[in-house]
């Protein structure tokens, strides 16, 4: 699934993979920047906590999102693919300044709403101006090509990774989470090892890229983000690699941003600050 095209010569909204663990409370700076670019106190946020199998995880984010200003964030209960086609909630999500999606297991957000109206809508409106963040299984599902899930580890296998369609507000990425806390390189690799035309995003916990329109991302939060560039891959073995056994990668490029780097994706080029 490609990203929606724009027809309204408008800007594309951010897109906002967070890698788990955000701080909500002491320095809420990730959750603070998301609704500063979504317009402030003013703004009006579509909360989707189907990730997650705990009842109270959508109202949590609705109480934090009102304890940082927002008087208009609610919470959009889609639990079966049914709910996914509420007028109710497809009429939020159109007038919404940002969608924020929580976390637990992305499987359960590609499998309630892949190919459903909510899909669509979220597409349409990031193309069109709306703001997107995920955080851990939600950031996971916001690319084209979703880690569904896979092994923890450094060196890329064959079955180190499974993947799944995810949202696809963008195909220039694949994005992971928890990243450094669950030892997830290699799993990364593997997915890119099988889908070279994209850049990685190995996220840190209560860190988050900020992908501008454009595609260029700049780091926030407390941890680093790992970037992995395959553009210049010159071999794999992976065609031949059978299964647990190790894969050769050469050419493959890797850069580590903290807060206030980025990354230009144009140019692949990692800028520090």
């Amino acid at each position: 699934m490609s990203p929606a095209n724009n027809n309204n010569n408008t800007d594309r909204g951010y897109i906002i993979p967070i890698g788990g663990a955000e701080e909500k409370f002491n320095n809420p700076e990730i959750l603070d920047r998301f609704v500063e670019i979504c317009g402030g106190k003013s703004a009006r946020i579509g909360i989707i906590p189907t990730a997650s199998e705990l009842d109270d995880t959508g109202r949590n984010y609705e109480k934090l999102f009102r304890q940082l200003g927002i008087k208009h964030a609610r919470v959009l209960p889609f639990e079966t693919r049914e709910d996914c086609n509420a007028s109710e909630h497809l009429d939020y999500i159109e007038k919404s300044d940002g969608v924020f999606l929580a976390g637990g297991n992305q499987l359960r957000l590609s499998t309630t709403l892949g190919g459903t109206a909510v899909a669509q809508m979220i597409r349409r409106r990031n193309a069109a101006g709306m703001h997107v963040a995920g955080t851990s299984a939600g950031a996971a599902f916001l690319p084209e090509h979703m880690i569904a899930g896979g092994l923890e580890g450094s060196t890329p296998s064959p079955d180190m990774v499974t993947m799944a369609p995810g949202l696809g507000l963008t195909n220039k990425f694949i994005i992971d989470q928890h990243f450094r806390q669950r030892d997830r390189l290699g799993r990364l690799l593997t997915a890119l090892a099988y889908n070279p035309f994209a850049v990685g995003i190995g996220l840190d916990e209560d860190t988050a890229a900020f992908i501008r329109p454009g595609d260029d991302l700049e780091v926030v939060g407390s941890g680093g983000i790992t970037v992995i560039d395959p553009s210049d891959l010159s071999y794999s073995s992976m065609d031949k690699a059978r299964r647990g056994e190790p894969v050769t990668l050469i050419g493959v490029r890797l850069h580590i941003l903290v807060a206030g780097g980025r990354f230009l994706t144009a140019s692949r080029e990692a800028v520090a600050e």
